[in-house]
């Protein structure tokens, strides 16, 4: 194996890829790493509005963002995606695997083989094709920066969400068998883990239950999708160069003790 010298600087932050781009924490993460200078791959499978929006805001920002649709759990999608993205915003640098599908609850005994299967395909084969195809450039570049975004129920254990707890277990554990693996060649790779953040997908929460869970936060708040960005952007930037298969928890201290 052919080891490369560590990146300068200069040579991020490079285009960004973020899936599941188009509303929600992903609209947040690519907002917060176009203006931090990335250009920006807004990837999305459904929602051509909403992800036509995050790219004129971006722009309207000063920024640089196209958008792209695709389906990131299958593979020939995903080859065509990045390359679409290097034609177009040039090679990705930094992977943001923000993709998720539904998350339907179902107690342990009622679940079923394909519930685990419907997790795993989004939080292990989609990372896996987006790494593989992200991994040429990174090599040739000697850098990049590859960021999951996983949770902490692992610590919580839901019993209502097993498929969803184990497909997150196994997510992480890819990532730090890539930060092994990819480390000599410049790579980093970490998971991010939020706890409840509310976004579009949780308009139906009660102001009980927001008010319920942010009392067993020691910060005494919910957390806000820029607090997921903020975390991402570090970890793309250079000053997260010596950071890698680390599992960030960024809810408040939810799952202390």
């Amino acid at each position: 194996m052919t080891t490369s010298s560590a990146p300068s600087a200069a040579r991020l932050p490079g285009t960004a890829l973020v899936t599941g781009a188009s509303r929600g924490l992903g609209a947040v993460i690519a907002r917060r790493l176009a203006a931090g200078g990335h250009p920006v791959a807004v990837a999305y499978r459904s929602g051509t509005e909403a992800a036509l929006r995050v790219v004129t805001d971006i722009r309207a920002a000063g920024g640089t963002a196209e958008a792209f649709a695709a389906d990131v759990t299958d593979e020939a999608a995903v080859t065509g995606l990045v390359a679409d993205v290097a034609d177009r915003l040039g090679p990705v640098g930094v992977l943001v695997a923000n993709a998720t599908g539904p998350q339907p609850l179902t107690e342990p005994d009622a679940v079923t083989w394909q519930d685990h299967l419907d997790q795993l395909t989004f939080f292990v084969k989609s990372p896996t094709l987006l790494m593989q195809a992200v991994l040429p450039a990174m090599r040739e570049h000697g850098a990049g920066r590859i960021i999951q975004i996983g949770s902490d129920v692992l610590e919580r254990a839901l019993p209502e969400m097993s498929p969803y707890v184990a497909a997150k277990a196994a997510q992480h554990a890819l990532t730090e068998i890539w930060a092994r693996a990819l480390g000599p060649y410049g790579i980093t790779v970490n998971t991010v883990a939020p706890g409840w953040i509310p976004v579009e997908r949780h308009a139906d929460a009660t102001p009980e239950a927001l008010a319920s869970y942010a009392a067993g936060v020691p910060l005494r708040r919910m957390g806000r999708p820029e607090d997921i960005a903020a975390t991402v952007a570090f970890l793309a930037s250079p000053a997260a160069g010596f950071v890698t298969g680390e599992r960030v928890k960024v809810n408040g201290g939810h799952t202390l003790g």
